[in-house]
């Protein structure tokens, strides 16, 4: 995993020099690991990985919902939270209401167009949800964070 820098504790933000921050700024690595070239099969192996361990965690109760698939009934500690978006792959125990399956689907988006640039780029974002823009991309109320 890349490091992204040292994170203020005041409001788990990472500074704007951090690695990640640097590298995005230079246009043809950008342009490169944002590629659909690049990024879709990082998505794909990401969703492959976590249809296997949500399947084999949660005894196969795994269902579609729109693009996602809600992988449930996993022990809790095999996820983040309430729960976690990896590739098209939603990983909970019972969190599957449908506002926060609406608030997945966009964290399922953000898979999709970043591909495995998603983990370095979510990290570098800060652990404070309220600041984080891809938990705000998704709706912080839908997602279950409240100010």
């Amino acid at each position: 995993m890349v490091n992204a820098g040292p994170v203020d504790a005041a409001n788990g933000a990472r500074p704007s020099g951090g690695l990640v921050a640097r590298l995005s700024r230079i246009r043809w690595i950008r342009a490169v690991a944002l590629s659909p070239v690049i990024a879709r099969p990082g998505y794909w192996f990401v969703t492959a990985s976590a249809a296997v361990w949500g399947c084999l965690l949660g005894w196969f109760h795994v269902r579609r919902e729109g693009g996602l698939i809600v992988a449930s009934r996993l022990p809790r500690w095999a996820f983040g939270r309430g729960g976690t978006t990896i590739g098209a792959v939603y990983l909970t125990h019972d969190n599957d209401s449908p506002t926060v399956l609406e608030h997945e689907a966009v964290h399922r988006a953000q898979w999709r167009k970043y591909g495995l640039a998603f983990i370095p780029l979510y990290i570098a974002a800060g652990s404070d949800a309220l600041r984080n823009r891809f938990e705000i991309e998704a709706g912080l109320t839908k997602g279950g964070y409240t100010r």
